[in-house]
């Protein structure tokens, strides 16, 4: 398969490019002719993420903007609690796939080792190597008041997303998590094979920025599952949009977190499953420019 070049795609690394271009043949239904040419697909190599030399999990993942990776993962995880706690990382060749060495200060490498986890991850897996129920994710209820958001910055983040998916349009086969202003002013997005790759990515873009989590709010194109919800309170935001319903599971810890979950949010409407008071209802007249 031959690499695809897209110079939107930024941080890519020329020897492990986001798509690759694939041979393909279309064969209509309705018996017309066959239609032959090539497609784009997107990259999934096996990520080895590994602490003080020592391999703790392999997630199948996207090539692309791989620090933001290593410092999301690592957040969301558990395995570091600041971004401050990564002294470097390192991105390493393997004939297999991809190594991410992560130096970690001393103190958070003692603490992470004497932790006892092993997960070999799948596309999009979230609790792959979890043998115990009370190992699931718990993450701490982020602090202070949620920020109220108007309906129409909800609706413009999610109309500006579809224009922002660059790797989305080309192979139509990866996720996307993006950060919006409450005005609604998409920041940032990240894009993966696998949906809590996006959202890890998107969360150590926005940390190593220095983004403050009550500023805005994440949105996700994704099946809202329980662990997108708590990887969303580990760092700290309040509020998650997504294109689908969200789980019982996801929705209960979005209930204990407080964090506002919006979901089957589409060009025409959306559905809030908690935090309706902190949803603001425009007023008559950007009501009638906006079109809600």
């Amino acid at each position: 398969m031959t690499p695809v070049k897209d110079a939107r795609q930024e941080h890519e690394d020329p020897t492990n490019p986001t798509a690759l271009e694939a041979p393909i043949t279309v064969i209509p239904f309705d018996g017309t002719g066959v239609l032959r040419g090539t497609r784009a697909i997107p990259s999934e190599v096996p990520v080895n993420l590994v602490y003080g030399g020592i391999p703790f999990a392999v997630m199948m993942t996207t090539p692309s903007y791989l620090d933001d990776f290593a410092l999301g993962f690592s957040l969301t995880e558990g395995v570091i609690r600041h971004s401050q706690d990564i002294r470097g990382i390192h991105v390493e060749q393997d004939e297999r796939g991809l190594r991410l060495a992560i130096d970690l200060v001393p103190d958070r490498l003692h603490e992470h080792l004497a932790r006892k986890r092993a997960l070999s991850g799948r596309t999009g897996c979230g609790l792959c190597g979890i043998d115990d129920l009370k190992a699931l994710p718990q993450a701490r209820a982020p602090e202070g008041r949620a920020p109220v958001i108007a309906i129409s910055a909800i609706h413009s983040a999610l109309l500006d997303l579809d224009r922002q998916q660059a790797l989305n349009e080309l192979t139509h086969a990866v996720h996307a998590a993006a950060w919006a202003d409450l005005d609604g002013t998409i920041r940032f997005v990240r894009e993966d094979v696998g949906r809590h790759n996006a959202l890890d990515k998107l969360i150590g873009a926005a940390c190593r920025a220095g983004t403050k989590p009550e500023s805005g709010f994440v949105v996700v194109t994704s099946r809202c599952s329980f662990e997108l919800v708590e990887k969303v309170a580990a760092f700290g935001a309040r509020t998650l949009v997504s294109i689908s319903a969200p789980t019982s599971l996801a929705l209960e810890r979005a209930r204990h977190l407080d964090i506002t979950l919006i979901g089957i949010a589409r060009r025409d409407t959306m559905t809030v499953f908690h935090g309706i008071d902190r949803i603001k209802a425009p007023d008559a007249k950007s009501a009638s420019r906006s079109g809600l």
